[in-house]
């Protein structure tokens, strides 16, 4: 997976308000979550932009509020590809991948990021992208290729985690589907249902009509 560099400010004028003005600024409000455990009460001190939220069993996860500028997520945002993200702020870096972007309504501009702070000691689950490869035994029957899911989710270690996952359907016949069941990926625990259709070979038209000539002849 691509690394994507991202520098951020802290944040520590919150609320609905202070979002709005950033936003008029051309900047986008952020939350870094996924941080450090720490037992309560906490007796360390917080950076700027940090926050202590209480999780369960007397312990507290720190989450951080940054900014961004629009123009420093644009190739982040707008395009297929995952990257592992080296966030720059506060004086350090911190990695990072995208954990969920919400749009305007209406307008389709960004209203704010949620990042997950990753490390390579704990797995983390991410929707990878899916390339198919290879000429299906179908398609040459007549059949037509139709990709059903375009991501399937993954848990691995971030730096386990491919940019994509390339999927070989020569030997996918003519009616026949690839379910994430059938698929298989070295270091990667397949998350989406076993179920789930990737992709299929479906009948064409003209792919029916030459089964009923051969049936026909067959039968005479």
């Amino acid at each position: 997976m691509k690394t994507f560099q991202l520098a951020a400010e802290p944040r520590t004028d919150l609320g609905k308000k202070a979002a709005k003005a950033l936003r008029a600024e051309g900047k986008i409000p952020v939350v870094l979550n996924g941080g450090e455990i720490v037992e309560l009460p906490f007796t360390g001190s917080l950076k700027p932009g940090e926050k202590l939220v209480e999780i369960e069993n007397g312990r507290g996860i720190i989450t951080t509020d940054l900014t961004v500028t629009n123009e420093a997520v644009r190739k982040l945002i707008y395009t297929p590809d995952i990257f592992a993200i080296e966030l720059d702020f506060n004086g350090g870096k911190k990695m990072a991948v995208l954990r969920e972007v919400q749009y305007h309504p209406v307008k389709d501009s960004i209203l704010h990021i949620d990042l997950l702070e990753v490390s390579d000691k704990k797995p983390v689950v991410m929707s990878v992208p899916v390339k198919v490869e290879g000429h299906a035994e179908g398609v040459k029957a007549g059949g037509k290729l139709t990709l059903a899911m375009k991501r399937v989710k993954v848990k691995a270690l971030y730096t386990d985690i491919p940019e994509r996952l390339v999927i070989n359907v020569d030997h996918l016949g003519l009616g026949k589907t690839l379910q994430v069941g059938d698929l298989h990926f070295e270091g990667l625990e397949l998350v989406t249902p076993k179920e789930a259709v990737v992709c299929a070979v479906q009948l064409t038209r003209a792919a029916r009509g030459a089964a009923a000539a051969a049936a026909a002849a067959a039968g005479k």
